[in-house]
């Protein structure tokens, strides 16, 4: 069933299409995630090392970063529905998969069709988003479509490790489970019907000019976060620490907080406040997990991880797509989350290599230089562009 997006309030946020897709894009990301956090033990029960996993996440996010740009397009052509049916029909087969031929090279090619699947189930659920939220609590209302991804960041590593231990052929039947429940949900979603002149396919399309410099900025601080959930279980393992279901809900506490009360704070001040300080607290975090593995370290870069990635995400996703037009939000999206997957699939990549040959606690040092590097973009780039909240012109 279609709405028209002229019918759409301008000033309540909370409709029943804004909270289904809300709850279909957790359903995405638990899916998502559970199996992302479980994947470097499910490739050493295959006979892989560290180095093997952190291939195995980059080809996942390559394959997604080379279909985004093709979603984003047939997104601008009106094709929400076809893509987000696909998407979710792909997470649901993937799982099945690895469970029907336990083979690291069969597994890694079910794994290139999960990043198919995942790219095209939530550039497709965020352009949704962006179509029924009001303009004037547009920042506010995709931090609030975040949470979907706090949530699964809070109960997806734990549900998956405890899953993982009944056995991978239980973790991957509950990630199929999820992908049909998101199907049927979907139906229930009237998706606004957008007014579009079609568009041949035209390269230098695919990209929004727009929304490149917070993809830029998001790219490199997503190095860290992509060596942090691959990573972090073996690393809680090897070390003795608490396990990395503890650690991801922890954090996942800290975004949740941090979405719900400070979420308006782009619509009024800018997204400069979290450029600045999500970075600097997750080389925090970092640092403390090179340098001082203890409990209460650890507990403590929880907190950290989570109030950088919880504030920057959603801050960072809004500057991208808030002065893109009804009929190029696909397309910021999907170079925004481009960039989301190039920085988690390099990051997983490096860190899984600087595991092999230099340790824990050298990656988690080397890889905390990222934050400086996505800070200095922003001052020398994100904040004298137009896209910026705070652009003075």
């Amino acid at each position: 069933m279609e709405t028209t997006v002229h019918n759409k309030p301008q000033v309540k946020l909370w409709t029943r299409d804004f909270a289904l897709i809300i709850v279909i894009n957790l359903l995405v990301f638990t899916n998502h995630i559970m199996n992302l956090s479980t994947f470097p033990f499910y490739v050493e029960s295959l006979g892989g090392n560290e180095s093997v996993a952190g291939i195995v996440a980059t080809a996942f996010s390559l394959v997604a970063v080379a279909l985004r740009p093709f979603i984003g397009w047939m997104l601008d052509n009106g094709k929400r529905r076809l893509i987000l049916v696909l998407g979710l029909v792909g997470l649901a087969v993937a799982p099945m998969g690895y469970l029907a031929v336990p083979i690291l090279s069969v597994a890694i090619l079910f794994r290139m069709l999960h990043g198919a699947s995942l790219a095209c189930s939530n550039t497709t659920t965020a352009t949704i988003a962006s179509d029924v939220i009001p303009g004037p609590r547009f920042a506010e209302g995709m931090g609030l479509f975040g949470m979907a991804t706090a949530l699964a960041t809070a109960i997806a590593p734990a549900l998956g490790l405890a899953l993982m231990n009944k056995g991978f052929n239980v973790l991957f039947i509950v990630g199929t489970a999820l992908a049909v429940l998101a199907i049927v949900l979907f139906q229930l979603v009237r998706t606004p019907k957008i007014e579009v002149s079609p568009k041949p396919l035209d390269v230098r399309a695919l990209f929004n000019s727009d929304a490149l410099p917070a993809s830029a900025i998001m790219l490199v601080f997503m190095l860290t976060f992509g060596a942090l959930e691959n990573f972090l279980p073996k690393f809680a393992v090897e070390n003795g620490l608490p396990s990395g279901g503890i650690f991801f809900a922890i954090m996942a506490v800290m975004l949740l907080l941090v979405r719900v009360f400070l979420g308006k704070l782009v619509d009024r001040r800018g997204e400069g406040i979290f450029v600045y300080t999500c970075n600097a607290a997750m080389m925090a975090a970092f640092l403390l997990m090179a340098f001082a593995p203890s409990p209460v370290a650890f507990y403590l870069a929880a907190v950290l991880a989570g109030y950088g990635f919880g504030g920057l995400e959603p801050a960072l996703q809004s500057m991208a797509v808030h002065t893109a037009s009804d009929e190029s939000r696909g397309s910021a999206n999907s170079t925004f989350l481009c960039a989301y997957d190039i920085g988690i699939g390099v990051g997983a990549g490096i860190a899984g290599v600087l595991i092999t040959n230099l340790g824990y606690g050298s990656m988690w040092a080397i890889m905390s230089v990222a934050c400086v590097v996505s800070v200095v973009l922003y001052l020398v780039w994100g904040r004298k562009h137009p896209s910026s909240f705070s652009y003075k012109g």
